[in-house]
C-alpha cells in the first residue's frame, strides 16, 4: 500500500502561483514590447534616411510620413503600457512638418524614446522571445536526444555532445535552470524595457491636460449619475415590492387576530396568506440585497462568482478565469454584474448556442471579456443594457470595447484598474 504523498504547503503553493503568473506575465510583456521594438526599428530607419536625404530635398518628402509613424507608434505603446499598468497619459497631438517638429517637446521626447526603444528594447524583447525557446529546448532534449545528427550540439549554449542518457538529462537540468531564470528575472527585464516609455511617452510637465481633467470630470459625473440611478431602482424596488409585501402581512395579521375568537379557520387562512407575502418579501429583500453588493462575492471571490453565473446560464457557458490576486469590491462587483448583464444579453436576444467568460488579472488590471456565437449586430442604442454596463466601467476609469458584427460573434471585452 502506497503512502500518500506530503501536501504542499498553501503557503508554497502561493508563492510558485504567485511566481508563475509574475514570469507569465513579464515574459507577455517582453514580447508585445518586442513587437513594437520592430516597427521601431523600420521607423528609426525611415527617419534616419529622411534627415541624411535633407539636402537632396528628398527628405522633406519623407518625414511627414515618418514622423506620422512615429506618432502612432508611440500612442500604440501608451496603449500597451496601460494595459500592464498605470494609464500613460498621451499628450496633445504633435505636428508633422519637419520644422514645427523639431520644436516640439512631445515629438523630441518620442524620438529619444525610439532610439532606446529600437536598441534595448529590441535586446530585452529579444530575450523575452528567446529564454522560453531555450527553456522548452533544453528540457525536453532527453525526448529527441537520439534523433539529433551526432554532432549537434546537446545544449543551447553550444556545449558539449550528449553521448548516453545521464548526458541527456544533465541537459535537461539547464533546461530547469532557464525556467528559474525566467520566473527570477521576467518580471524586472519587463519593466526595464518598459520604463523609458513611462518616461518619456506621459504627457510632459509642458503639456496641457485640460483634456484629461475634462475626461475625469465626465468620468466623475456618469460615476454620481450611475449612483443616482443605482439609488432610484433600489428605492423602486422596496417601495414598489418589499413595501407593499409588508403592508399585506400587516393587514392580514390584524384581521386574522380580530377574526380569531369567532372564525379559527378564516383566522388560520389569513395567517397563512400572510406568511406566503412575508416569504415573499425576504424573497424581495434578498434579491435588493443581491443587486447591491451579492454575498457570492465576499464568499467565493470573483471566480466562484463568475462559476455561479456561467452554470445558471440559459446558453451553454464555458469559463475561464485566472485572476490570483483579489481587487478592490467596487471592481470585483463591477466585472460580476458586467458579465451578468452580458450573459442576460446573449440569452435573451443573441441566439447563440454557446458563450464563453473569460476573465484576467495581472499588472494591476482586471480584463473580462465576454463571448458568444450569436447573430452579432449588438447597439449600445437598442437597449439592452450596453449603456449602464460603460457607465459602470467609465465610473472605475475603465475601457469597454464591444465588437459584434452582424452574423457574429460577439465580444465584449472591459478592463478595469485593479486597485485597493
Amino acid at each position: 500500500m502506497h503512502a500518500d504523498p506530503p501536501p504542499v504547503p498553501r503557503g508554497l503553493r502561493a508563492v510558485v502561483v504567485r511566481a508563475a503568473g509574475g514570469a507569465g506575465a513579464g515574459l507577455e510583456q517582453l514580447v508585445g514590447g518586442f513587437g513594437t521594438a520592430v516597427v521601431a526599428l523600420a521607423v528609426l530607419a525611415a527617419l534616419t534616411v529622411a534627415a541624411v536625404t535633407v539636402p537632396l530635398g528628398a527628405g522633406l518628402l519623407l518625414a511627414p510620413g515618418a514622423l506620422r509613424a512615429l506618432h502612432a507608434l508611440a500612442g500604440r505603446e501608451r496603449d500597451r503600457l496601460s494595459r500592464w499598468g498605470p494609464e500613460v497619459v498621451a499628450p496633445d497631438p504633435a505636428p508633422v512638418r519637419p520644422r514645427a517638429a523639431l520644436a516640439d517637446p512631445t515629438t523630441r521626447r518620442e524620438l529619444r524614446w525610439l532610439a532606446r526603444h529600437a536598441t534595448a528594447g529590441f535586446l530585452l524583447g529579444t530575450l523575452g522571445v528567446l529564454l522560453p525557446l531555450l527553456a522548452v529546448r533544453d528540457f525536453l532534449f532527453p525526448a529527441y536526444w537520439r534523433l539529433a545528427p551526432q554532432d549537434a550540439n546537446a545544449t543551447s549554449l553550444g556545449l558539449g555532445l550528449a553521448t548516453n542518457w545521464p548526458e541527456a538529462f544533465a541537459v535537461s537540468v539547464l533546461g530547469l535552470f532557464w525556467v528559474a531564470l525566467i520566473a527570477v528575472a521576467a518580471p524586472g527585464l519587463a519593466r526595464l524595457q518598459a520604463a523609458p516609455g513611462r518616461r518619456l511617452l506621459s504627457a510632459g510637465p509642458e503639456t496641457d491636460l485640460s483634456l484629461r481633467i475634462a475626461e475625469l470630470t465626465a468620468t466623475r459625473a456618469a460615476a454620481l449619475d450611475a449612483h443616482a440611478a443605482e439609488l432610484r431602482r433600489i428605492e423602486r424596488s422596496l417601495h414598489d415590492g418589499t413595501q407593499n409585501r409588508l403592508v399585506t402581512v400587516t393587514v392580514l395579521l390584524g384581521a386574522a387576530r380580530r377574526m380569531a375568537a369567532r372564525d379559527p379557520a378564516g383566522a388560520d387562512a389569513l395567517l397563512e396568506r400572510a406568511q406566503g407575502a412575508a416569504e415573499q418579501a425576504l424573497a424581495e429583500l434578498r434579491s435588493v440585497a443581491r443587486g447591491i453588493l451579492p454575498p457570492v462575492l465576499a464568499d467565493r471571490g470573483l471566480e466562484g462568482a463568475l462559476s455561479g453565473l456561467a452554470a445558471s446560464c440559459a446558453v451553454p457557458c464555458r469559463l475561464d478565469a485566472d485572476a490570483p490576486a483579489r481587487c478592490a469590491a467596487t471592481v470585483e462587483a463591477t466585472a460580476y454584474f458586467v458579465a451578468a448583464e452580458a450573459l442576460t444579453n446573449v440569452a435573451r436576444h443573441s441566439g447563440a448556442r454557446h458563450a464563453a467568460v473569460t476573465v484576467r488579472g495581472g499588472a494591476g488590471r482586471l480584463r473580462l471579456t465576454v463571448t458568444d456565437d450569436g447573430r452579432g449586430g449588438a447597439d449600445e442604442e437598442g437597449g439592452t443594457g450596453l449603456t449602464g454596463i460603460r457607465r459602470r466601467v467609465a465610473a472605475l476609469d475603465g475601457t469597454l470595447t464591444l465588437t459584434s458584427p452582424p452574423g457574429g460573434p460577439t465580444t465584449l471585452e472591459v478592463e478595469l484598474p485593479c486597485g485597493s
